[in-house]
């Protein structure tokens, strides 16, 4: 029997109470406080578009944000409409911290804007293919990659779309394979000492996961990235595996995925109102972290097409060479220059350095990193016509 729990009469009357008197808590991130690196008049904020609205849109607008809807969240190669992509689970942690940040009165235009960009640096095969991308990354150059802190770059350098500080921090903070059971956070002053934050990411990858947000939009985005994709990749896993969901254990969460998601945002809630921080109590980040584990176990370490994991690595690695050959050489009849170079070299996206510029591994790892999964295979196939490397589709009519 499905378990949905609710707020204690004590939150919901408290909620209800300063709503008529007009008492909400303010901790929120106010927007006339947000900064952005460039002083451009017509990025202000008026009566009809705050300063993370603009973002929001800017966000949206991005050439790379289409590119979600055909990147893995877990499955990949599985033709099946009814199991998430990126493009969904942008929404679910966008909808899920929304939901939270109502009733916390905090700044819902700032949570949309870091929700729905958080995942658009994000590689293509999901966190397998980003693992397949670091580990080459760091082979040529020491340098690490992470989806969080590319993200970041494509929408500040890739793209120099002007975003806010506060907006490029919860996206670079949001790391949702880091659980806490206490988000607090934590000061950001300037743009200089983000940009630092963010360098040394590339440098170690420790720091990455020492990320903090700095707003509590921010907090509420990190724990949301959780909740919107814990009970979903259950579901999913259902609908294109032989998996069904008594393969999990119930630790006070539920087992469903609107169970987890109900009954984590009511914690949230209930001990995080009216506070500077975002906690769960004790027994459910415990459940939160089991009930994590046990996705680990069950389903991303045990996937069935872990044969084709190796054959993407593979592909990849060939990719990677033949790109970076193509840079190196000035090859404009190349992909990575009909396709990304020239894509992105436009005169409206205003850079202080010309791209090509970049370090050429750099450009390369833009170049892979911004693949869909589809496109991906075909770039393989067309640059590599004769390779016996190939990767079979799960088709709707296979068992």
């Amino acid at each position: 029997m499905a378990n949905y729990k609710e707020l204690s009469k004590e939150i919901e009357n408290l909620i209800i109470k300063d709503k008529e008197e007009k008492t909400l808590p303010n901790h929120f991130f106010n927007s006339n406080l947000a900064v952005r690196r460039k002083d451009n008049p017509h990025d202000y904020a008026n009566a009809w578009r705050s300063a993370f609205i603009r973002d929001v849109d800017k966000i949206l607008n991005c050439p790379f944000y289409s590119r979600y809807a055909d990147k893995t969240q877990v499955y990949s190669l599985h033709k099946n409409d009814d199991i998430t992509k990126r493009s969904l689970h942008v929404q679910l942690v966008s909808r899920t911290a929304r939901t939270i940040g109502k009733a916390l009165n905090l700044n819902l235009e700032l949570i949309e804007a870091i929700a729905l960009g958080h995942d658009i640096g994000h590689t293509p095969f999901g966190h397998t293919g980003e693992s397949f991308l670091d580990e080459i990354y760091r082979e040529k150059t020491g340098r690490r990659f992470f989806h969080n802190i590319h993200s970041v770059r494509v929408l500040d350098k890739i793209f120099p779309l002007n975003i806010t500080l506060q907006t490029l921090d919860g996206i670079a903070s949001h790391n949702g394979e880091m659980e806490l059971e206490r988000y607090e956070p934590c000061a950001l002053n300037s743009f200089n000492e983000f940009d630092s934050i963010i360098e040394s990411c590339y440098i170690n990858g420790d720091n990455v996961f020492k990320m903090i947000p700095s707003t509590l939009e921010g907090c509420i985005v990190r724990i949301s990235d959780i909740i919107a994709y814990l009970g979903k990749d259950r579901q999913d896993a259902t609908k294109s595996t032989p998996l069904n969901l008594t393969a999990f254990k119930d630790y006070g969460i539920g087992v469903l995925n609107s169970e987890i998601i109900n009954n984590l945002i009511v914690n949230v809630i209930e001990n995080s109102y009216n506070k500077p921080y975002i906690k769960l109590d004790k027994s459910h980040f415990e459940a939160l972290k089991q009930a994590k584990k046990d996705n680990y176990d069950i389903i991303y370490n045990d996937k069935v097409n872990k044969d084709s994991d190796s054959i993407i690595k593979q592909m990849l690695f060939y990719l990677y060479d033949k790109l970076y050959l193509d840079i190196k050489s000035g090859n404009k009849s190349s992909p990575i220059f009909k396709h990304h170079v020239d894509y992105i070299n436009k005169p409206y996206y205003k850079r202080e350095t010309p791209y090509l510029e970049e370090e050429p591994n750099q450009i390369v790892v833009d170049y892979i990193a911004s693949m869909t999964d589809d496109y991906f295979i075909e770039l393989f196939e067309h640059l590599f016509p004769s390779s016996n490397l190939k990767v079979k589709y799960i088709g709707y009519f296979e068992n």
